[in-house]
């Protein structure tokens, strides 16, 4: 423990430092700093995906430096600082653990997640949706608000009633296409919510699914471009008949 406080002191110092004798740390506010954060979060979400545990635990580093940096900032301004963020988060989790720091019991993780949902409620908020961020990614968004419903007991029964209502939504915008109808758009974002709604119950974290599909089709896209420049072809010239074979290959290598 002490060790893991010294480490923790020997950064907040470093960050005096910087922030009194570096031009550019200097310089920073949290308007600045906010563009870096959210690149280091998704540093951080592709090393996880990659499941490299050095690159994560330097990516950690650099998301707790913006941490510290933020409080930092707001000392500076009497506003807040790091004894206030941490006391702050410890205080918020002993009052949303009544299961471990109170007297109320709980069967399984359905219940935990059941009553986090309400003691915010009592908090002050006036919806279980207030917490999820509004810039969030569109894709992220549909799960977070998923699994705060969820958390109410806003949801289905079974997998099979979810996937029932994925192939209702296709059929409805199938429909809405044969009819070149004005609400293609929103039937497809119908469809997408219910999709990440099944990969919920399949237990698949949509988000994570796609990542690793982009990440596959670049290999395998990439992988056809050095084959056909190696047989000095341009795949600009070539047919999809011809690029189909090359593909086929990529994808006995990425799989």
């Amino acid at each position: 423990m002490n060790e893991k406080l010294d480490a923790f002191k020997r950064l907040l110092h470093i960050m005096d430092d910087l922030r009194e004798k570096c031009p550019w740390d200097k310089k920073q506010t949290m308007q600045s700093l906010r563009h870096l954060t959210i690149e280091e979060t998704y540093e951080l979400t592709d090393a996880i995906l990659e499941e490299d545990t050095h690159e994560i635990k330097k990516e950690l580093g650099d998301l707790l430096l913006h941490i510290v940096f933020y409080a930092k900032i707001a000392s500076e301004t009497n506003d807040f600082d790091m004894a206030d963020v941490i006391n702050e988060i410890c205080e918020k989790l002993i009052h949303r653990h009544p299961h471990i720091y109170g007297d109320v019991e709980v069967q399984d993780e359905k219940e935990v997640k059941a009553n986090w949902e309400k003691l915010k409620l009592k908090e002050g908020k006036k919806s279980v949706l207030e917490g999820v961020p509004k810039s969030l990614p569109a894709l992220v968004k549909a799960i977070r608000i998923q699994d705060k419903a969820r958390g109410i007991g806003f949801d289905w029964d079974s997998k099979e009633q979810v996937f029932e209502k994925v192939t209702e939504e296709i059929q409805e915008l199938q429909k809405e296409v044969q009819s070149n109808s004005t609400r293609i758009e929103a039937e497809f974002g119908d469809v997408l919510f219910s999709l990440i709604n099944y990969a919920r119950f399949l237990g698949i974290n949509p988000e994570d699914a796609l990542e690793k599909t982009n990440k596959k089709f670049i290999n395998r896209f990439q992988h056809m471009e050095e084959a056909t420049t190696k047989e000095g072809k341009k795949m600009s010239d070539m047919t999809l008949e011809e690029m189909d074979k090359y593909w086929d290959e990529a994808k006995s290598v990425f799989h």
